[in-house]
């Protein structure tokens, strides 16, 4: 009776196993893709940035100081990938929902208004988020894309 009861439950603890959903997330080596591809389209505009990355829940993973980027910087990219974790968009989105009145949105916690961070979303799953700040706005997103793409095309 022993050696049943011991049975079935090593069969329902192989079950439960295999219902576990899968979970991807940002490695070093994904990290390290993403900058260097970053740094790489900075370098190839002419700009020195500040470039950070978050995990899905805005948890700093990196963040690196252009040697000529001013200090606000530091502060702005994190807000920037913060946001983009957080709502899983854009943080530009935020920047055309107060350009568009919604000034209640200010008051959302991570909410940062400002172009230049981009949600990390592979296979559906949001695993962080990447943001540059230094340059134009603009030229800032165009950083993080260049991260986003080396990391999806690897």
């Amino acid at each position: 009776m022993l050696k049943l009861l011991f049975l079935l439950l090593s069969l329902c603890t192989v079950v439960l196993a295999a219902d576990l959903p899968s979970k991807k997330y940002l490695n070093l080596a994904a990290i390290k893709t993403m900058v260097a591809a970053s740094e790489a389209k900075a370098q190839e505009l002419h700009v020195e940035v500040t470039i950070c990355i978050v995990d899905e829940s805005g948890n700093l993973l990196f963040l690196q100081k252009g040697d000529s980027a001013s200090l606000n910087t530091i502060q702005w990219a994190q807000k920037k990938a913060r946001h983009a974790a957080f709502y899983k968009s854009p943080s530009k989105d935020a920047e055309d929902a107060v350009k568009k009145g919604n000034m209640a949105a200010l008051a959302y916690p991570e909410f940062f208004p400002n172009q230049g961070g981009l949600p990390i979303i592979v296979d559906g799953q949001i695993l962080g988020a990447i943001a540059a700040s230094g340059a134009k706005s603009e030229i800032d997103e165009a950083i993080a894309q260049a991260g986003i793409d080396a990391l999806v095309k690897k």
